[in-house]
């Protein structure tokens, strides 16, 4: 790509401007993809079951904090979208070499870099004043978060440590905590091990699908894994992650011996698959039956930890 302005008018190879060859969009469908939409809605997954579990075990009334409920789902979903906003803006330069991310509007033009990033503060402000709303626990905590996402992972990590991934998990782990704090302020163990779980499945989730996209990070020069190491250590960690999510089951026996069978039979399942790995020929196949598994794995325990209370 040559030095010029992303989005400045150029001719394709196919006798096209440049302009005509991007995705033409709303301005909503910008929003979302913005503030990475599929993030946010995934992670409200786990910071309901947070608050959803901290009810239940302080034996409180759900109906009765609808409020705190409700101020902690936009809180926390605000500063995931802010700071979703400003990753997109901190990495606009690199972006357009990855498939993936070579549409988003801050890297085609379409929307102005400085407004993704008075997006993304604003949010992130209106954010944290919600959970201000609730405890100050619940908005420390969403400010680690925030930091640990924006600074120690996408200003600091991801493009000059191998571990760039490990230390990304950290801010992906705490909106179970967010919900937990927003509710009980002193954090039961049962929070930090909901953190655990979401901290452990990050690594084995997220190096499936750096094998998928390895040209690409290796073009941008991101140092993932997969780019540095090669898809055999990967293959190693990936599992020796998924290995020490076997014995977090019976840490949650107070949710039910049907959770903890459940929760078993999916690491089991997990590790059954990654151990497939060192057999299968095709790498990328084996990487994308692992990617998928983990997206099920992790809505599926989650879900789960909801529904074994209601029984």
């Amino acid at each position: 790509m040559s030095n010029s302005k992303v989005g400045e008018v150029a001719i394709a190879d196919n006798g096209k401007t440049l302009q005509d060859s991007i995705k033409k969009t709303t301005a909503w469908k910008d929003f979302l993809a913005i503030i990475k939409i599929g993030i946010v809605n995934s992670n409200l997954i786990t910071t309901f079951t947070g608050i959803w579990l901290a009810l239940h075990f302080t034996g409180q009334s759900f109906l009765t904090n609808l409020d705190i409920v409700f101020a902690t789902l936009i809180g926390s979903s605000l500063i995931i979208a802010g700071s979703c906003s400003l990753n997109n803006y901190i990495d606009r330069d690199i972006d357009h070499l990855m498939t993936r991310t070579k549409d988003r509007p801050t890297v085609t033009g379409k929307v102005n870099p400085k407004r993704v990033l008075l997006l993304g503060v604003i949010l992130v402000l209106v954010g944290m004043a919600f959970l201000m709303l609730t405890t100050l626990t619940a908005a420390v905590i969403g400010l680690i978060g925030i930091f640990s996402y924006v600074v120690l992972y996408s200003m600091w990590s991801k493009r000059q440590l191998v571990s760039n991934t490990v230390i990304g998990s950290l801010s992906g782990a705490v909106p179970p905590l967010i919900g937990w704090a927003a509710i009980d302020g002193d954090l039961h163990i049962m929070a930090w091990f909901l953190f655990l779980v979401m901290f452990i499945w990050q690594p084995p989730h997220f190096y499936a699908l750096a094998m998928r996209r390895v040209e690409e990070y290796r073009a941008a020069n991101i140092p993932m894994l997969p780019v540095v190491k090669g898809f055999k250590v990967t293959k190693r960690h990936i599992n020796l992650w998924v290995t020490a999510l076997l014995p977090l089951p019976f840490f949650l026996l107070s949710l039910g011996i049907p959770f903890v069978i459940l929760a078993t039979a999916l690491n089991i399942g997990w590790l059954a698959l990654g151990l497939t790995g060192y057999k299968m020929k095709d790498d990328i196949k084996w990487a994308k039956l692992m990617f998928v598994y983990s997206l099920n794995y992790m809505t599926i325990m989650f879900v789960a930890m909801v529904i074994v209370t209601l029984v």
